[in-house]
């Protein structure tokens, strides 16, 4: 295990240093428009841009690389997202706002595209399942982490912004430092979604109502514990929640996904979602409930990204699955750019807590999606599915291909050696 690692731990701490910067600003976001005095509606449509800023950057970052090479564009965008990051507190006006959220959006994705190349040239067939897997560890460890950082200063003043800067600009250090060139960023170009809704029609809108669901969960949490009056550390406290969830879950819910019909576990993992949704709601105002709440909901959020691409990618031949996974992370992109629109309406018409209505009803939308699916076509043995890897919702196509690629190949050896050993 040592050795494996060996070669990739300055991405990973790099990657780490980059998610406790962006984890921060997703919070501060929250936070200090609380203390601007900006609605839900107007940080809604502050937090949504950053998604159209991410799947711009999936889409152009590859085609950067090959004119410049992975370290430009790498430390170019590095150094335009630091500068966001400080700009927020200089231009507190929810139009500036908007515009910082498109830029770190673009910045954030062209950044995983770059280091994820990296990191997927540095693993072998063998090693590249544990590497990804410790990959979005070091990912969501970042996040949480970056909670905790929160308490340390006042969203009142520059302070917290300006670490969220530090921390981006000295974690291209490791990376820039250590990594070697690659070859030009490949992306399959994304499959349509008309073929792709005939492919999967499940795991097309699943994951688009899945993406409603994380950026709410993700990009509107500081929003809600802001609206009901929660103090900074309890705001950052229940945003680690939603992802400390996820940390604990990812493993056991991969565990069933390899044995039993996916569509079962992603209408579980939903209707599981939408209780706790529903207690959020129902126990208004308790801390205890809402940790509660956030823990679960945010737990089987990522979990079921991964259940959707591992899903979809079970129907389909093995040459679609590149661009069924483009696919699909696009369709989510979508999701994620209209569900904090739709939850900062909400919000602002009926109050904070349809912050966890808008929630719940997703995961009921889900649940019940994937329940008249099942009526429409004869489940996939568990013995002939790929394999099943936690991949997150904040990593870039190329992440998602290649743990893809590690998923049927782990499945097409699993069932050589079965046959062998028969």
């Amino acid at each position: 295990m040592i050795k494996v690692f060996a070669g990739v731990w300055p991405l990973m701490l790099g990657i780490l240093l980059i998610m406790l910067g962006n984890g921060m600003h997703f919070t501060l976001i929250g936070l200090r428009g609380g203390i601007e005095g900006f609605s839900a509606a107007e940080l809604a449509v502050v937090t949504s841009p950053y998604f159209l800023g991410f799947l711009s950057g999936a889409r152009i970052t590859p085609a950067m690389i090959r004119s410049v090479g992975h370290v430009r564009v790498f430390a170019a965008l590095g150094s335009f997202m630091s500068a966001g990051l400080i700009a927020f507190p200089i231009l507190t006006e929810p139009w500036a706002w908007t515009i910082l959220r498109v830029l770190i959006g673009f910045c954030m994705s062209g950044i995983y595209v770059a280091a994820e190349s990296w990191l997927n040239n540095a693993a072998t067939n063998e090693t590249r399942g544990k590497v990804l897997s410790a990959y979005m560890i070091a990912q969501t460890l970042g996040i949480i982490g970056a909670q905790g950082l929160l308490t340390l200063g006042d969203a009142a003043t520059s302070v917290l912004f300006i670490c969220a800067s530090i921390l981006v600009s000295i974690s291209f250090a490791p990376i820039l430092l250590s990594a070697t060139p690659v070859p030009a960023t490949e992306v399959a170009r994304a499959m349509p979604l008309g073929q792709l809704f005939k492919g999967s029609p499940l795991g097309t809108v699943g994951i688009f109502l899945l993406g409603s669901v994380y950026a709410t969960q993700s990009g509107m949490g500081a929003v809600f514990g802001s609206q009901i009056g929660m103090s900074a550390a309890e705001i950052s406290l229940f945003v680690a929640m939603l992802f400390a969830g996820a940390l604990v879950l990812q493993y056991p819910i991969g565990w069933l996904s390899d044995r039993m019909d996916r569509r079962k576990l992603i209408f579980a993992a939903s209707v599981i979602g939408m209780g706790f949704c529903a207690l959020g709601w129902v126990m208004a105002g308790g801390l205890a409930f809402l940790l509660i709440s956030a823990f679960f909901a945010g737990g089987v959020t990522t979990p079921l990204y991964a259940l959707f691409l591992a899903y979809t990618n079970d129907t389909l031949a093995t040459e679609d699955m590149p661009a069924a996974s483009g696919g699909l992370v696009f369709t989510f992109g979508l999701g994620a750019i209209l569900g904090p629109l739709m939850t900062g309406w909400a919000m602002q018409s009926f109050g904070p807590f349809a912050f966890w209505l808008v929630l719940s009803a997703s995961f009921a939308a889900i649940a019940l999606y994937a329940a008249y699916r099942m009526t429409q076509r004869a489940g996939i043995p568990a013995s002939e599915t790929d394999s099943y890897l936690g991949i997150l919702p904040t990593t870039s196509p190329v992440a998602v291909e290649a743990a893809t690629a590690w998923s049927a190949e782990q499945a097409e050896t699993e069932r050589d050696t079965g046959e062998q050993i028969t």
